[in-house]
């Protein structure tokens, strides 16, 4: 009961002070690609509590000795000593609920939007199979229309696709720089990792987590960018988006006037300034943490009790009273079952 209030303590911490803190870090925008694994592996973190402090509500962690093929093999008389505890049984099935709560309502949110976003992106591949024309010179599909766009469409085939106004708006060093940075969305999967926030925000509707779509989808366009800026000059670049601002970009595409375009500008007008590698590995090393801290909490009663002659696996003689009454209040530093 201890670490699973630990744990869910821990999440409720993490939902109110992770994104207070992250959206205060002023590396994150330095470093997209690390600011991007950090609001992934919080949101994570988060999840990762509720779920081992449901599991532990239903199977206490004490009661494994050696690793998952010993959680399996655990005393059954241990477990029903535990389940027969006053509240022993009430906590497990509450744990089992959440649980079981936590992971439908994860795969129903990834079903319901990854595969809204799969059935809008197959009917804008057919929209530009009618109206849209190859254009050999940018490797692109070209749409007439008034308003200058720019903008990528994953699937099968990627297409990264251009208006005509567009083309006449951008001169050929900014037309280079926002192929590149449609190009460095196609290449780096970003669509996964926005359908993935997306997913745990339309699971969970909670303020923090929006904020965490919200954040994501601001570095995905900053990567993005910085990607671009290694391709074309990164004054090209902001002339670009600026001349694209305002533009549409439907739901099924990624676009160079996406999210946040006006703090994008003045990032590009700043010189560059990459964040560091010491900077970068302790950056890495506490993203690592917010995921590994949880799974720490829920495995440390484990790694205590794996010396312990208590119950070992196989063994059928019952226990004696004081074993079970231990085993029962998860207390077993001091009681050892018979051999």
């Amino acid at each position: 009961m201890i670490v699973a209030s630990l744990l869910f303590g821990y999440a409720a911490l993490a939902l109110v002070a992770g994104p207070v803190l992250l959206r205060r870090a002023g590396w994150l925008s330095r470093a997209p690609r690390l600011g991007i694994a950090a609001w992934l592996a919080w949101s994570g973190s988060l999840l990762l509590a509720v779920l081992l402090g449901a599991l532990v509500l239903a199977v206490p962690t004490a009661l494994v000795s050696r690793g998952l093929g010993e959680l399996l093999r655990a005393c059954a008389m241990a477990l029903r000593a535990w389940y027969a505890t006053p509240g022993g049984a009430v906590l497990a099935t509450a744990g089992v609920l959440v649980a079981v709560a936590v992971l439908a309502r994860l795969g129903y949110s990834a079903a319901t939007v990854l595969g809204g976003v799969r059935r809008e992106r197959r009917r804008h591949h057919d929209a530009l199979a009618l109206v849209g024309r190859p254009h050999p010179e940018t490797g692109s599909t070209l749409v007439e229309h008034d308003q200058p766009a720019a903008y990528c469409v994953p699937g099968r085939p990627h297409r990264v696709v251009l208006t005509t106004a567009a083309l006449r708006t951008l001169d050929a060093a900014q037309l280079a720089g926002v192929l590149a940075h449609e190009r460095a969305h196609l290449r780096g999967r970003h669509h996964l990792v926005l359908g993935a926030v997306s997913a745990v925000e339309h699971a969970f509707p909670l303020p923090p987590l929006r904020t965490a779509a919200r954040e994501v989808g601001r570095l995905v366009e900053m990567l993005a960018d910085d990607h671009a800026g290694r391709h074309a000059d990164r004054l090209d670049l902001a002339e670009a988006l600026l001349a694209l601002a305002g533009s549409p970009v439907p739901a099924a595409g990624l676009g160079a006037s996406g999210s946040a375009a006006s703090a994008r500008v003045r990032r590009l007008l700043t010189p560059y300034r990459p964040l560091g590698r010491a900077r970068g590995v302790l950056a890495g090393a506490l993203t690592a943490l917010a995921i590994a801290l949880p799974a720490t909490i829920a495995g440390q009663p484990a790694l205590a009790a794996q010396h312990l002659p208590y119950c070992p696996p196989g063994e059928s003689a019952p226990a004696a009273p004081g074993c079970a009454a231990a085993v029962g209040r998860g207390v077993l530093g001091s009681v050892d079952c018979p051999s």
